[in-house]
């Protein structure tokens, strides 16, 4: 049984599993005077961004799909149970399948298999052919895009249960729970794999490694801490997926805080205060996030220190930045593609897609950015 409530800024109270999940899916469905989205104002470009291709994969519904790199191919999927795999540059399709059931999450990959979440807490495991390899149950509705890694496929539901199963088999090989608030953001919290370990994002605002092979912790860390008098107030869940460069995660939460932290023993190398349920890019230099008000930041990646704000995007309800050359890119709800310059935040340039939202983190493919949108447009920029 499913209970909904209409909120401000955040649109939808949900009730399943045993705890309460706040939807962030169409954010403007309630909106608060004072709270519109930015107008968009005439650019006078200073670099030249074109759509290299556009493939259709079918529309994203209430989830978040995420395409995959694949050698010199990109593997995308849809609600329906579309799933193609395309050359990277040029968008030629390679093959297509239909999937037996809808899908609810993926693309996951470790370049030799695929695997998806799938309707009623399914997860379907193919070939990188598209060929069927095994099926498996988890315990409740998968949102986040299982990893793979050391002979292991890392699934997460919504009930906050992980579970490792075999990728030749899809048998069970550990489960590891862990309790959950009581209210968290329906989102889809990454996960990361690095080396032996898997980097979870948790609701709570943490990050818990564990170990690939027998799901025992490395280390647990705070990222956001819950503060205020209401439960609404202290939700702090992690936004987008972990990203990892050289020996450093780094991740933001919402309501809490962004910072980088030693892969190796998850201690703090530093955090700033921000409020994000879509996650940051990291690039050698930067950190960006964008908070969820709509503004785009960059703060130096070596101590925490803030480089540039632009905050002309206000409630534009963006996506997860990508860093590509001299550029910051980020999609809007009206499926618009804004270039920021990486050394002060300027506007460099914008595209646009199909009108639909991007709530899938963006992707750097070669020389091309990758954006899918829920109605299901892939569509691949190129930067010259």
């Amino acid at each position: 049984m499913r209970i909904t409530q209409k909120l401000i800024g955040v649109s939808v109270l949900a009730l399943m599993a045993g705890c309460s999940t706040l939807s962030s899916l169409n954010p403007f469905a309630s909106k608060s005077k004072g709270n519109e989205p930015a107008p968009l104002v005439e650019l006078k470009g200073t670099m030249a961004v074109r759509t290299a291709w556009k493939l259709d994969i079918g529309k994203a519904q209430d989830y978040v799909f995420v395409p995959a790199l694949v050698n010199q191919s990109l593997v995308v999927a849809g609600a329906d149970g579309a799933i193609a795999r395309v050359d990277a540059a040029s968008g030629k399709q390679l093959w297509r399948i239909k999937a037996e059931t809808g899908l609810t999450a993926g693309v996951g990959t470790d370049g030799n298999m695929l695997v998806f979440g799938a309707d009623k807490g399914g997860v379907l495991a193919y070939d990188i052919e598209g060929k069927l390899l095994w099926k498996a149950q988890a315990s409740s509705e998968v949102l986040s895009s299982p990893v793979i890694g050391d002979g292991v496929v890392v699934v997460r539901s919504v009930d906050n249960r992980i579970v490792g199963l075999d990728a030749k088999t899809g048998e069970k090989k550990w489960t590891v729970q862990r309790v959950s608030p009581p209210l968290t953001l329906r989102n889809a919290p990454g996960m990361v794999v690095v080396g032996k370990d898997v980097i979870i994002a948790q609701p709570g605002g943490k990050l818990l490694s564990l170990n690939l092979a027998t799901g025992a912790a490395r280390w647990e860390v705070a990222v956001g801490e819950s503060r205020g008098a209401t439960e609404l107030e202290r939700v702090t869940d992690i936004g987008g997926t972990p990203v990892v460069i050289d020996q450093e995660v780094c991740a933001a939460s919402y309501q809490g805080r962004v910072g980088c932290f030693d892969i190796a023993t998850g201690a703090s190398r530093w955090t700033k205060e921000l409020s994000s349920d879509v996650g940051v890019a990291v690039d050698q230099r930067f950190v960006f996030a964008v908070d969820d008000k709509g503004a785009v930041s960059a703060f130096n990646r070596d101590s925490g220190v803030s480089a540039w704000k632009n905050d002309k995007l206000s409630y534009r309800r963006l996506s997860t930045p990508v860093s590509y050359s001299r550029t910051v890119a980020v999609g809007d709800y009206q499926g618009y593609i804004h270039f920021l310059s990486r050394e002060d935040g300027s506007f460099l340039a914008r595209a646009a897609t199909d009108g639909s939202a991007i709530t899938a983190p963006p992707m750097v493919a070669g020389t091309n950015l990758i954006f899918q949108t829920q109605s299901g447009t892939v569509t691949a920029i190129a930067v010259e």
